[in-house]
């Protein structure tokens, strides 16, 4: 009885690994074809994946689930990149400057899905999502201008959803071929200081600065994953 069970236990094993292996696959895949043609069916991403379509509705009942997903883990993306960006950095501005580098870097991969994702998630669902980014993001901006390194008439809380809806802009503004994703990194970084009162010059010597450190992001990904 007992090595019947292990047997079952052991395909169980096996079909469950190969169930998440086919999903992480579809979601790779997904993402690559989204960006590359954001009307892709559902049809088109079974074939790219190598799959039926039977098998990605296994998974993702909808295109919009499937896309709903792929934005979920591009937050946790930016959440992760954020995090490890201003790890055991004290200074408020550099911080800030650190965080914007690294999230700018994973935001430029997922921008063509953002604005993708604008169509069927809906903006106040895409807020919900960067709640906890922003929440730590308040708390960054509450430090600085209690320490004097920030100054705005804006409370840190509105603060932090003017620097959430710059990055958005600048994003549109790559999609729109209005400024490069190499030079956009940078200058959304910049902007991004000087919403928060550090004087321009100071800003861009910064950002200079730190794009030159370990960790830090010099420019823009290709909007291509992986890039």
């Amino acid at each position: 009885m007992t090595t019947g069970n292990s047997r079952a236990d052991a395909r169980t094993t096996v079909g469950t690994s190969r169930a998440d292996a086919n999903r992480r696959r579809i979601l790779d895949v997904a993402l690559a074809e989204l960006l590359r043609d954001p009307d892709a069916s559902m049809d088109q991403i079974a074939r790219a994946a190598g799959v039926v379509r039977r098998t990605v509705y296994g998974h993702f009942p909808s295109r919009e689930a499937l896309i709903s997903t792929l934005v979920d883990e591009a937050v946790a993306a930016l959440a992760q990149a954020d995090a490890g960006a201003r790890e055991e950095i004290t200074d408020p501005a550099r911080a800030v400057a650190r965080s914007v580098l690294a999230i700018w870097e994973i935001a430029d991969r997922y921008r063509l899905l953002v604005a993708l994702a604008q169509r069927t998630v809906t903006v106040q669902g895409i807020r919900e999502r960067l709640a906890p980014l922003r929440e730590t993001k308040v708390r960054l901006l509450q430090h600085g201008l209690d320490e004097g390194v920030f100054s705005s008439p804006l409370p840190a809380p509105a603060l932090a959803y003017v620097h959430e809806q710059m990055l958005f802009a600048v994003m549109e503004a790559v999609n729109d071929g209005l400024v490069t994703a190499e030079e956009a990194g940078r200058s959304a970084t910049v902007t991004v200081l000087t919403a928060a009162g550090v004087p321009a010059s100071a800003a861009a010597a910064l950002v200079a600065e730190v794009s030159e450190e370990p960790g830090g992001r010099a420019g823009g990904a290709s909007g291509k994953p992986g890039g």
